[in-house]
């Protein structure tokens, strides 16, 4: 009772009346200030800026026209392997001598390549149709590379043309030599099959782990060169790694999408 006495005296007594009142200390003031430029950048922003967004996904470094699968025409014995690995080929090259009931067979290149695997050796029996080698499309040294992305469907569409592409190369030290850079050639508009992609690249294991989540759409990133790296490609690095790069090398790709609008995102 005594201290509400004492705080109505003080309510009704006159001397501080004429005392100026203070609504706010400077360093509320300056907290208001830097509140209100910083909610005035985040309009602005939010209207006339963008959002960059990215998407990961496998790829591999190959030429092209990508490879085909060589299939043997004959059930027999192989009784001679003509070509190696690593060769290149001229189309119609022997590759196979198969031993059959109506005699030996040559099983020859179907189009100019070089042989990237020999699945057939010297004394076995082999069906109609069997896989006998696969050969990469590419009749010179010089034809260029390039990365073939294979991104989930449902983002294809969001990718715009001539986009930004880093390429993680599993080959080279990231940290030491960097990413190889690159920007979207084409992109496939329809999803691909494990088949699909076995035929292209000649490998089947390799089409069963590009669609281990589903039918990926394949993205063409097109490398971009360089005249002052041992590879002939620019790398986030000055010089990037002292050798070359060589096909069917695993990559990951980082694709830029198309950039979107905050207010896009931020508002319902």
């Amino acid at each position: 009772m005594q201290f509400r006495q004492q705080a109505l005296a003080k309510l009704q007594s006159p001397e501080d009346l004429d005392l100026p009142v203070r609504f706010a200390r400077p360093q509320g003031w300056l907290a208001l200030s830097v509140t209100v430029v910083v909610m005035a950048a985040a309009s602005v922003w939010a209207v006339t800026g963008s959002v960059a967004s990215t998407v990961g996904a496998p790829a591999i470094l190959t030429h092209g026209q990508g490879s085909y699968i060589l299939q043997s025409p004959v059930a027999g014995q192989v009784t001679a392997v003509l070509a190696k690995q690593g060769e290149r080929l001229p189309a119609n090259s022997p590759v196979l001598k198969v031993r059959t009931a109506e005699g030996d067979t040559v099983v020859r290149s179907v189009a100019a390549g070089r042989v990237t695997a020999l699945a057939a050796t010297i004394g076995q029996i082999i069906q109609t149709g069997a896989n006998v080698a696969a050969v990469e499309k590419v009749a010179h040294t010089s034809d260029p590379l390039y990365a073939t992305v294979y991104v989930p469907a449902e983002n294809a569409a969001s990718i715009p043309a001539n986009a930004a592409v880093d390429l993680t190369v599993s080959s080279v030290p990231t940290q030491e030599y960097g990413v190889l850079r690159g920007h979207v050639k084409s992109v496939d508009r329809s999803a691909q099959s494990a088949q699909q992609i076995s035929a292209f690249l000649g490998d089947s294991q390799l089409g069963e782990q590009f669609t281990k989540d589903g039918r990926p759409v394949a993205v063409t990133v097109k490398l971009d060169k360089s005249s002052g790296t041992k590879s002939g490609y620019k790398w986030s690095s000055a010089d990037g790694p002292p050798f070359s790069l060589t096909s069917m090398t695993v990559a990951q790709g980082s694709i830029r999408l198309a950039d979107q609008r905050p207010v896009d995102w931020l508002l319902p």
